[in-house]
């Protein structure tokens, strides 16, 4: 898969490179199957983000759509133009200076007009688009000649299958902006019910996949932090109880106990630590998000201060509220 999105980024690169569509950077892997823990192994999907910068004569700028107190934010990404008559090429037209009727006979694709709800970039248009690249740049790719390309429908990603007779792997494209510098992104991933086209969710996978990676390199060969996590996802497998949530006591435990001791030998008593800590959680009705507010996070993840200084979200604030819900949680741990 991470060949064929590194061919996919070759591509790009090169249909889009004189044009006023997003810049598409190289894809990261996210989520459960990139970090070596998925618990269905059987129905792995393979989650990649790919980081979109503003093409020439456009800039990005994030506001937040709301200020309510929620575990992910909700931000919209405004597409600004900006003045590019001093730029180098001839015939490079300026957006914000040229008169309409010489842009239309440039016959270039306005970006606002095709990816954008008024000044705000749209999710929807933005994964039709994608699937027309996919769909196109495919007959290009070396992965052509023997697997098998199968679109699926989705409103906020670009969601398809390879498959070659004996094996099929299944990948969701994600798309984002980056908060500044750092490892948090926006991405199209929706979050809720109903998220609306011009929404971009704040999310925290490429930050949490970048602490595995830290993890991995701190690690022993012989570490076992990757099948403690998969073997008790998958025992939480049809209860109530998240994979996300797993993963999150999972992350808070590597975070404290040195990853010396994630060894063969302490298999059962860090097993034992998941359980507890998941009990003391739903009885005390708080768990902590990972990344958001966590001023412990390895020096190599890379925040933006908002996030870094944030209270973190309590991940169990339905229990807080909802003593049915708590009863419930009790019950099924």
């Amino acid at each position: 898969i991470s060949d064929l999105m590194d061919n996919y980024t070759v591509y790009f690169g090169h249909v889009l490179s004189n044009s006023f569509y997003p810049v598409l950077q190289r894809a990261i892997g996210v989520g459960s199957a990139f970090e070596g823990w998925s618990p269905r192994e059987q129905d792995v999907v393979y989650r990649v983000l790919i980081p979109m910068t503003p093409p020439r004569g456009h800039s990005f700028h994030l506001e937040l759509d709301s200020a309510e107190e929620r575990p992910v934010r909700n931000f919209r990404v405004r597409v600004q133009l900006e003045c590019t008559c001093t730029g180098e090429g001839e015939d490079m037209p300026c957006f914000l200076h040229q008169p309409e009727e010489e842009l239309r006979r440039n016959q270039e694709p306005s970006f606002l007009d095709t990816l954008c709800t008024g000044s705000y970039l749209d999710v929807h248009k933005t994964a039709r688009w994608f699937y027309q690249l996919v769909r196109a740049i495919w007959p290009a790719l070396p992965q052509s000649h023997n697997w098998h390309l199968v679109l699926l429908p989705s409103r906020r990603s670009c969601q398809f299958k390879v498959t070659n007779g004996r094996e099929s792997f299944r990948v969701e494209m994600l798309f984002g902006v980056r908060r500044d510098d750092s490892h948090i992104f926006v991405s199209s991933q929706t979050r809720e019910a109903y998220t609306q086209s011009t929404s971009w969710p704040e999310t925290y996978a490429v930050a949490e996949a970048e602490f595995f990676k830290y993890i991995a390199r701190q690690a022993p060969p012989d570490s076992l932090h990757l099948k403690c996590l998969q073997f008790f996802t998958r025992l939480q497998l049809g209860l109530g109880f998240s994979t996300y949530t797993i993963k999150t006591i999972v992350m808070h435990l590597l975070n404290a106990v040195p990853v010396s001791r994630w060894c063969r030998r302490h298999f059962l008593r860090r097993l034992m630590d998941i359980s507890d800590n998941l009990r003391l959680c739903v009885e005390a009705k708080c768990l902590n998000h990972f990344v958001a507010g966590n001023r412990r996070l390895p020096e190599e993840i890379s925040l933006p201060p908002d996030v870094q200084m944030a209270e973190p979200p309590n991940l169990f604030h339905h229990l807080a509220t909802d003593p049915v819900a708590h009863s419930q949680a009790l019950g099924e741990y």
